[in-house]
């Protein structure tokens, strides 16, 4: 499933999609924490916003991610009634595009589809930067820029940005 033959690729795509999914649908953090640089982390939410203005640094710290990582896989599986949630989840995720620079990555994940809930129908649509460093031979997450629209722009940014502003505006 892995679409990259050189090793780096290979290897960023395994620990952002496949390691990523398998941690996720299990709920079990530990089989992705040696995955993230945690003196370096921070979080980026773009809160489905194409005006970066609206963005917040949402995580300053790897606990702060890690809470929400987990609060997210919890609510997924209570939620979930696909019968397959690793293909469901693969194939809405798309990993194609990284960036490699000495020991520093980007990679530009993307999340387009629909899943079935207990509710019903629940549509994901958005991305995530990833800043990757590589250590000691190994890559791992410095941080991100997520959760922004896929594709950028699109007339619900003006409605989502007025939320946004609206939102910042309450005491």
């Amino acid at each position: 499933m892995n679409p990259f033959t050189d090793p780096e690729r290979r290897a960023l795509w395994e620990m952002l999609v496949e390691r990523d999914i398998r941690a996720f649908i299990a709920s079990d953090w530990s089989l992705v924490a040696d995955d993230f640089l945690e003196d370096e982390f921070y979080g980026v939410d773009g809160r489905r916003l194409v005006n970066p203005d609206g963005w917040r640094l949402t995580y300053p710290t790897l606990e702060s991610y890690r809470a929400r990582w987990l609060s997210q896989a919890a609510a997924f599986h209570a939620a979930n009634a696909e019968e397959n949630p690793s293909e469901a989840l693969h194939a809405l995720t798309e990993l194609r595009d990284i960036e490699i620079s000495g020991d520093r990555a980007l990679a530009h994940k993307k999340f387009d589809g629909t899943l079935k809930t207990r509710e019903g129908a629940r549509r994901l649509c958005w991305q995530t930067l990833y800043h990757c460093r590589k250590l000691g031979g190994k890559w791992k997450i410095c941080g991100f820029t997520g959760y922004m629209p896929n594709p950028m722009g699109g007339e619900a940014e003006v409605d989502a940005l007025a939320r946004a502003v609206g939102d910042l505006a309450k005491p």
